[in-house]
């Protein structure tokens, strides 16, 4: 079966993605990394997240895929050795440079090469193979039958494809409109997302007062360069006979109500088959109109226009300490009421199951009605047994 592959900003967000099904982790450490905004990891938590994955059987996957420039290259050299020792699974890169870097500092070390190295074509994955590359990761512009053309080319290396998530509206994420409208380097980690920005097409009109005139699509505004999140959940089987090993979710940003949602979804498809139910599920979490991109062929329709960013079905509301004696005890993150249904989100057999909050009480024993407190831990009557890691959301209206 095809690897599950998760993206985890920090520690709980790794910990959130393992618990709810994910194979395997990519993560970033604090430098050379294309999310410089994500929290990121620390040397030492790098070490502690490896360790805390092969604990469990599952793999981390450290991203140093930025343009580097000459100064990078002293301290992506100590980096490789760093990760290699840390024993990391395998590093992400997209420059030549680095990964020849790699190669000479840590040659034990596997290198998958990351989709901003645009590899569009069956001779550019062979091209990599051939210097020693383990995996490809591909460019999101492809469908299934170019994929499945270049597993027919290059079979030895693996495959791995962005599955769900935010798509870019640029190449393969090359983009420099961060860099123009906010002076801040998208291929260096700090992309400041103006694709989803609200914009303004203007037309200079010389019998105007104004001299201008405002173009908008609709009353909301005008969203022309943001993208809708790609959803590719019905056609994993397709994928997999492309021969696509490992699904990729986008996110590191997200946080991990998202993160587990999306999560459990793609499992629970892998494990048990595509449903309507899979569907439900990945309308929960915060989206935008969903869109299968150039996977299935040309497509022209992946243009948000309506918002930056709908929201979700479902609030989120916490997440579970532990369960003793019957009472969940559950860390706030949305404010909920007695008389409230509430809907277990976990990787268990519960999962999908509602209870009614009958009372909840304060760490001090205080009953209560109004659990407002962000980050108090609650205690509630709940008949499911939950687990530590589990969530809670309630259905909107």
């Amino acid at each position: 079966m095809p690897e599950l592959l998760a993206p985890a900003g920090n520690f709980a967000k790794l910990k959130t993605a393992l618990y709810f099904g994910a194979d395997a982790a990519y993560i970033g450490g604090k430098d050379f990394s294309l999310r410089s905004f994500a929290d990121n990891f620390t040397r030492d938590e790098l070490k502690e997240a490896v360790n805390y994955a092969h604990a469990l059987n599952k793999k981390v996957y450290v991203t140093a895929n930025i343009f580097a420039k000459n100064s990078d290259m002293p301290l992506l050299e100590d980096y490789f050795k760093f990760l290699s020792e840390a024993g990391a699974d395998a590093a992400i890169i997209s420059d030549s440079g680095v990964f020849a870097a790699a190669k000479k500092a840590a040659p034990a070390l596997p290198l998958h090469i990351s989709t901003q190295a645009n590899l569009t074509n069956k001779y550019a994955v062979k091209f990599w193979f051939e210097q020693g590359a383990s995996r490809a990761i591909l460019a999101r512009e492809l469908s299934i039958a170019e994929i499945a053309e270049i597993h027919d080319f290059v079979p030895q290396i693996e495959l791995e494809c962005f599955v769900h998530g935010a798509m870019c509206i640029s190449y393969s994420g090359r983009c420099l409109l961060s860099n123009y409208l906010a002076g801040r380097e998208s291929n260096r980690g700090e992309c400041v997302q103006a694709c989803r920005w609200k914009y303004s097409v203007r037309k200079r009109d010389e019998l105007s007062d104004s001299g201008w005139l405002d173009m908008e699509e609709d009353e909301r505004g005008t969203y022309i360069l943001n993208s809708k999140d790609l959803n590719m959940s019905a056609h994993l089987g397709e994928l997999a006979a492309a021969g696509v090993s490992s699904f990729k979710i986008e996110g590191r940003m997200k946080g991990e109500y998202y993160l587990a949602t999306v999560i459990n979804a793609y499992r629970r498809c892998l494990d048990v088959g595509y449903s309507a139910e899979t569907l439900r599920e990945l309308l929960t979490a915060a989206h935008r109109d969903y869109t299968t991109a150039y996977m299935l062929g040309q497509n022209d329709k992946t243009v948000n226009y309506s918002d930056s960013q709908a929201k979700g079905d479902c609030d989120y509301i916490g997440n579970v300490v532990r369960w003793e004696n019957g009472y969940a005890y559950i860390e706030m993150r949305g404010r909920f009421r007695a008389g409230d249904e509430l809907e277990i989100l976990t990787p268990y057999k519960d999962f999908g199951k509602s209870f009614r909050v009958e009372r909840a009480y304060l760490p001090t024993g205080e009953e209560t009605d109004d659990c407002k407190l962000v980050q108090t831990v609650y205690k509630v009557p709940c008949p499911y047994r939950l687990h530590a890691g589990d969530m809670l959301r309630r259905r909107k209206a």
